[in-house]
């Protein structure tokens, strides 16, 4: 398996996998690369798609700290430099988003988009960002990890589906073919890691964004509300937004279909019918 080294994490595990402009997958928190597998085996017949492990996460080291948004962005620019990556479009989804924002100024030269899955450019609300949740929300999440992690993760999973999906057995089926595979991080690095969600702020960036921007974003998301990429949309200039109807926080599994086709026609845009 391939691995890159960063300063202070370790080794960072990565898939890569086909040939073509390259496309590189960011998952959310407490998941791995694996997350992305129904992407990997469509868009690597044309692209060349790449799946890290955040530090902490998957087949990655886990260091004894280091868990801000800021420096899995680090962990991100290493894997560009190692791999020496350009006109590469950035795939970011939940905390994968706030880790590509955080990354986007060091890589912004080796970019030629940038999408935002279900993301959020700060996790808290507060008065002047009503788009996040209450910080109850992340305390709560936390006690349940502390008290019952194999159950939390299980909640957790069933909260990524709207009420729609769930009804028709969206939940089992990636539970079976997806999420019930995924190897979670350990309890104390998921507590650290959630901790550096609600603490990342990555605003400033948006209106610096200058390469072709989408997001995508379920409108039933209970975990990163729709309201977030509406206000992202707004401040990255010339951006697109798509909202998926019933949808809930992922779209790229609930509705693969739908959702590799947005993405396919975006990177059209982008890279022609390569």
């Amino acid at each position: 398996m391939p691995y890159y080294e960063t300063i202070d994490a370790g080794s960072i595990h990565y898939v890569d996998e086909g040939a073509g402009p390259p496309l590189v997958f960011i998952h959310g928190w407490s998941y791995s690369r694996t997350v992305w597998s129904l992407q990997r085996e469509f868009f690597s017949r044309r692209f060349r798609c790449i799946l890290p492990d955040l530090r902490g996460h998957g087949d990655s080291s886990s260091p004894s700290s280091g868990y801000e948004v800021d420096e899995m962005g680090s962990d991100l620019l290493a894997l560009f430099q190692g791999l020496d990556l350009s006109g590469a479009t950035l795939v970011g989804w939940s905390l994968g988003v706030l880790v590509a924002l955080s990354a986007y100024v060091a890589l912004r030269k080796r970019l030629s988009a940038i999408v935002l899955v279900s993301g959020i450019p700060k996790f808290i609300a507060s008065d002047e960002y009503p788009f996040g949740l209450p910080e109850k929300e992340i305390r709560g999440m936390a006690l349940r990890l502390k008290r019952n992690p194999v159950r939390a993760y299980e909640e957790f999973n069933r909260m990524m589906f709207s009420r729609n999906e769930l009804d028709c057995g969206k939940y089992e089926e990636m539970e079976s073919e997806i999420l019930g595979s995924i190897q979670r991080p350990a309890t104390d690095v998921a507590l650290r890691t959630l901790e550096a969600l609600a603490r990342a702020d990555m605003r400033t960036v948006l209106s610096s964004i200058r390469i072709p921007a989408l997001l995508v974003h379920g409108e039933r998301d209970t975990i990163c509300l729709p309201e977030a990429s509406k206000y992202m949309a707004s401040l990255i200039p010339g951006s697109s937004l798509c909202l998926m109807q019933d949808t809930g926080h992922a779209p790229f599994l609930s509705r693969k279909e739908a959702f590799n086709t947005v993405l396919t026609v975006f990177l059209e845009t982008v890279y022609g019918h390569n």
